[in-house]
């Protein structure tokens, strides 16, 4: 974030501030999504967690695009804007750069990120600028009642694929890692303890900080993270990522994360290996590659084998310093505005 943001995380509230409770950051709007959507889950965890940051509400903003999840601003008691399809990543980059006491947050789905908003998604993440965006995953478009996304499963069957879409769903945290993002996490809609510990390892970073929220569209594609979820399931295949501790994962341990023969990583049995080629998670490492293999390891169809938590969190200076060192080296400059407006390209015709 900017400094003065950073030093109102690190810092806290005032002394003379009054202490804000998740009640101060809940609007007196109608909470209007389907009973049993994921979104209720996750608003609650944000309203939760925002009081922790120790920033005086006036001083968040929380920028939408269009869709379901695209409501959020109206039932938090922060500044918010819901704004135009696929593009809440630049508004929100104007508002950022212009106003460096703001934390701005972004709440996108995987429809309105990925698809119409692809484009403005990877320039703030390769710029870096200082955005906390959440994007909502639910694997389908459902406030136009159910069409595939860009994150669809390949041969998903809904109202505008009734064959079965021929579409190879994107990673949202690859393509993420490809564009160079300085932060990349995962988190479930339903576990808020987890969520809560990676929004706030994403407020303190400067710069993007990219978080995908599994979240469960309970009337166009229930259960689409079951396998996650279930009690029975989730032991085996949820992979729990804890920064400097080797990659174990399993009901008891069973399975763990090891280098294959290529360089990348694949799932192995903990007995058939030697503990020290176990690979242990650093999310610091300076080149994307662990973090990017981490993202590959889970099937994209089945979401067998899938990482969560902090897969890289690495420093690098973020857009908006970049800008504002500039424009002081720019002021101590003396201005000459008539050489500008003749500057050097100029003709006789």
């Amino acid at each position: 974030m900017s400094d003065i943001v950073d030093s109102q995380i690190a810092e806290g509230a005032a002394p003379d501030a009054p202490k804000l409770t998740m009640k101060d950051f809940k609007s007196d709007q109608e909470v209007r999504w389907c009973p049993g959507c994921g979104d209720y889950a996750i608003l609650s965890t944000v309203q939760s967690f925002l009081p922790s940051l120790g920033i005086p509400r006036e001083n968040i903003c929380f920028v939408s695009g269009i869709g379901c999840s695209s409501r959020f601003p109206y039932y938090l008691t922060t500044y918010g804007m819901h704004s135009i399809h696929g593009r809440a990543p630049t508004i929100a980059t104007g508002l950022s750069t212009s106003r460096n006491d703001l934390s701005v947050w972004v709440v996108t789905g995987d429809g309105d990120a990925l698809s119409i908003g692809g484009n403005h998604l990877i320039h703030a993440i390769r710029r870096n600028v200082n955005l906390k965006i959440l994007l909502f995953n639910n694997r389908i478009y459902g406030l136009t009642k159910g069409q595939y996304s860009p994150t669809s499963e390949l041969g998903k069957i809904t109202k505008s694929t009734p064959m079965g879409s021929l579409d190879y769903p994107f990673n949202p945290l690859s393509l993420a890692l490809g564009a160079e993002a300085t932060f990349v996490a995962r988190t479930i809609d339903t576990d808020r303890k987890h969520m809560t510990s990676v929004l706030e390892a994403a407020a303190k970073h400067e710069g993007t900080a990219i978080v995908e929220i599994y979240q469960n569209c309970n009337i166009f594609n229930d259960n689409a993270f079951d396998l996650l979820k279930n009690p029975e399931t989730k032991g085996d295949e949820v992979i729990d990522l804890k920064q400097g501790e080797p990659i174990v994962f399993g009901t008891e341990g069973e399975h763990c994360v090891v280098r294959d023969e290529f360089g990348g990583l694949e799932v192995a049995k903990t007995a058939e290996v030697n503990q020290a080629e176990i690979v242990v998670h650093d999310a610091h490492l300076p080149t994307t590659a662990h973090a990017f293999s981490l993202t590959r390891l889970s099937d994209p169809e089945t979401l067998h084998h899938t990482p969560i938590g902090v897969l890289r969190s690495v420093e690098r200076p973020s857009y908006n310093r970049l800008m504002n060192d500039q424009m002081e080296r720019a002021s101590e400059k003396p201005a000459d505005l008539q050489a500008l407006l003749a500057g050097t390209d100029t003709w006789d015709v």
